[in-house]
C-alpha cells in the first residue's frame, strides 16, 4: 500500500469512527428507557425479533478479544488457532442447547435472580454472584480498553503513548454513555449494527483471500504453511503448546476451558432474559450460533490468508500475539495495488472492529451495572422504587467504567492474554458450575452455591500466577520473571473439577435436612426453570 492510499485510509477511518461514535450514541438516546421502567432498561421488554436478538447475543459474544485475539491465534499457529475457533462456537451452542431455556425462565433480570431463585434469604447469594460477576468481566474490559489505544495507534498511524491513553478515555467515556443511556436495548442496537458490517465486511475480505488463490481452500493451507515457516507442523496439532510439560493436556484443558467459560459470562447470559417466550429464546440462539459459526469461517479464511500472503514472521514482529494479524490479512488480501473500493473495504473492516471495542465492553459494563444495582442496592432494599433503581444502574455503569478506564491505561503496554485467559478460568470454574448444579440439582443448598462461587474463584486466582501466561515466555506478562510452577496456558485442569467439587462438598456439609428442604423448594419452581410453565418475577 503506498503511501498516499495509507495517508486516504486513515483519514477515512477517522471519518468512520466519528461517524460510528455519533450514530451509535444518538441510536442510545433514541432507544434509551424512560425513567422509572425497569423491564426496558433490564430487557428492552424482550420486544427484539429472534434474527435481531440472536445477532445481539452473537455480538455480545463475539469481542475485539475473539476478533483480534483468535485470528491472531490461526495467523501464528494453524491448526491449534482453528480448534480454539471452532470451540468458541461450540460454547455458544452448549448455551443454547444446556442453559439458554432454563436461564430464560429462572431468571429476571441478572445471573443473581436466576442462583437465588430457589434459596430462602439469598441477599448473600446476590451479593457473591455480584462480586463474581465483576471479577469474571472487568479483565475483559481491561483488554478491550487497552487494545483500543493499539488499535487506533495502528490504524491511524501514531505511536505516542499521550495520544493511546487519550484513545482509551475517549472510547470508555462512549462506552459508559451506551451503558448508562441506552440500557439493553440500546446496547443491544449496537450490538445488531456491529455483527453486520463485522460478518459484511468479513465476507467479503474471506472471498478476497480466497480469490488470491483461484478458490482453492487447499492452495491457501500450502501457502500457509509455506508461508509460516515451521512447514507441515503449521497444519498439526501441538505448535501453540509445544513448550508446555504436556502439550496435548495443555491443549484439551484450554479448550474445555473457552468451551465452559465463554458460554457461561454474565454478560452473555444477561441476553436470555430479552427472549419473550422460551420458543424465543430457542430461535434466537439458532440466528446467534448461526452468526458466531459463519464469522469463525470467516476468521480461519483471512488468519490462513494472512499467514499466506504477509508471513508469520511479519506477523509476529508487527504483534507478538497476533493482534494486528485480522488487518495485516486484510490489507494484503488487496494485492499490490489498492483501489478506492478496496480502501473503503478496509475502512468498514477498521470501523467494523472499533464498533465491535465500543459493543462488547458497553455490554459488559451494562452486565455489572445490572448486577450492582440489581442484586446488592435493590436487594437491600425491600421496597425500592424503579426509579431509584434505574438511577442506580446508571451511577453504577459510571461506578465501573471509571475505574476500568483508569487500568486500563496502566496495563496498556502489557500482555493481556492473561487477562482474558482469567476471565474465561473465572466462568468455566466458578458460574457454569453454579448454573448447572442450580439449575438441575434438586438438593443443591444455599452452602453449596457460595462454595461454589467462592471456591471456584479463589482456586482460579490461586493457580493463575503460576502458568505460562504470566510468567517463563517472551510473551508473558512479566517476560523477564519465571515463577512459573504451573505449567499450563489456563488453570481449568484443577480449577474447573475445584469448582465442581467445592459445590458438592457444600452441599455434603448443609446435611440431609436442609438437601431435602432444598429439593422441595425445587420442586416447587420446577416447571418454572425446565418448561417454562409460568413467568417467575423475583
Amino acid at each position: 500500500m503506498n503511501p498516499q492510499s495509507g495517508g486516504d485510509t486513515q483519514a477515512m477511518a477517522l471519518v468512520g469512527f466519528s461517524a460510528v461514535a455519533t450514530v451509535t450514541l444518538l441510536l442510545c438516546v433514541m432507544t434509551g428507557p424512560d425513567r422509572d421502567d425497569l423491564d426496558e432498561f433490564y430487557t428492552g421488554y424482550g420486544s427484539l425479533s429472534p434474527l435481531r436478538n440472536g445477532l445481539a447475543i452473537a455480538g455480545d459474544y463475539i469481542s475485539a478479544a475473539t476478533v483480534l485475539g483468535t485470528g491472531g491465534v490461526i495467523a501464528l499457529f494453524g491448526y491449534d488457532g482453528t480448534v480454539l475457533a471452532l470451540s468458541t462456537a461450540l460454547s455458544l451452542m452448549l448455551l443454547m442447547f444446556l442453559l439458554a431455556e432454563p436461564l430464560r425462565n429462572a431468571g429476571r433480570f441478572t445471573m443473581g435472580d436466576a442462583l437465588a431463585l430457589r434459596m430462602p434469604q439469598g441477599r448473600g447469594i446476590r451479593i457473591t454472584a455480584s462480586v463474581v460477576t465483576l471479577a469474571a468481566l472487568l479483565p475483559l474490559m481491561l483488554v478491550q480498553l487497552a487494545g483500543t489505544g493499539q488499535l487506533m495507534g495502528f490504524i491511524l498511524g501514531f505511536s505516542g503513548q499521550s495520544l493511546q491513553t487519550g484513545c482509551i478515555v475517549g472510547v470508555g467515556a462512549l462506552m459508559i454513555s451506551y451503558a448508562a443511556i441506552g440500557g439493553m436495548k440500546g446496547t443491544a442496537l449496537i450490538q445488531i449494527l456491529k455483527m453486520v458490517l463485522l460478518l459484511g465486511s468479513g465476507i467479503v475480505v474471506a472471498a478476497l483471500v480466497l480469490n488470491r488463490f483461484d478458490w482453492d481452500p487447499g492452495a491457501l493451507l500450502d501457502a500457509a504453511a509455506a508461508g509460516s515457516g515451521v512447514g507441515d507442523a503449521f497444519l498439526a496439532s501441538g505448535l501453540q503448546f509445544g513448550g508446555g510439560a504436556s502439550p496435548g493436556l495443555d491443549m484439551i484443558t484450554s479448550q474445555l476451558t473457552v468451551v465452559l467459560g465463554g458460554a457461561c459470562l454474565p454478560h452473555v447470559t444477561m441476553r436470555m432474559y430479552t427472549a419473550s417466550s422460551a420458543r424465543q429464546v430457542r430461535r434466537s440462539m439458532s440466528w446467534a450460533v448461526s452468526g458466531v459459526a459463519l464469522f469463525v469461517l470467516v476468521i480461519t479464511v483471512i488468519g490462513f490468508g494472512a499467514t499466506a500472503l504477509v508471513g508469520r514472521a511479519a506477523i509476529a514482529q508487527a504483534d507478538p500475539r497476533g493482534n494486528t494479524a485480522y488487518l495485516l490479512g486484510t490489507r494484503a488480501a488487496f494485492g499490490p495495488e489498492v483501489s478506492t473500493a478496496e480502501t473503503f473495504l478496509f475502512t468498514t473492516v477498521t470501523t467494523a472492529i472499533f464498533l465491535t471495542v465500543l459493543a462488547s465492553v458497553a455490554g459488559m459494563i451494562l452486565a455489572c451495572a445490572n448486577s450492582l444495582a440489581h442484586d446488592v442496592f435493590a436487594a437491600r432494599v425491600q421496597e425500592m422504587s424503579p426509579r431509584r433503581e434505574m438511577i442506580l444502574a446508571r451511577l453504577a455503569a459510571l461506578a465501573v467504567g471509571v475505574p476500568a478506564i483508569l487500568l486500563a491505561t496502566l496495563v496498556q503496554h502489557h500482555s493481556l492474554q492473561p487477562l482474558v485467559t482469567l476471565s474465561f478460568c473465572l466462568g468455566a470454574s466458578a458460574i457454569a458450575p453454579a448454573l448447572v448444579y442450580s439449575l438441575f440439582w434438586r438438593r443443591y443448598t444455599r452452602t453449596g452455591l457460595l462454595a461454589t462461587l467462592i471456591g471456584g474463584s479463589l482456586s482460579v486466582l490461586l493457580l493463575m500466577p503460576g502458568t505460562n501466561l504470566v510468567s517463563g515466555s517472551p510473551v508473558a506478562a512479566f517476560p523477564d520473571a519465571d515463577f512459573n510452577w504451573f505449567p499450563f496456558t489456563t488453570t481449568g485442569l484443577l480449577s474447573i473439577p475445584a469448582g465442581f467439587l467445592c459445590g458438592w462438598l457444600g452441599t455434603v456439609a448443609s446435611g440431609r435436612a436442609r438437601a431435602e428442604e432444598q429439593r422441595r423448594q425445587y420442586e416447587a419452581v420446577e416447571g418454572w426453570i425446565l418448561a417454562g410453565a409460568a413467568r417467575r418475577r423475583t
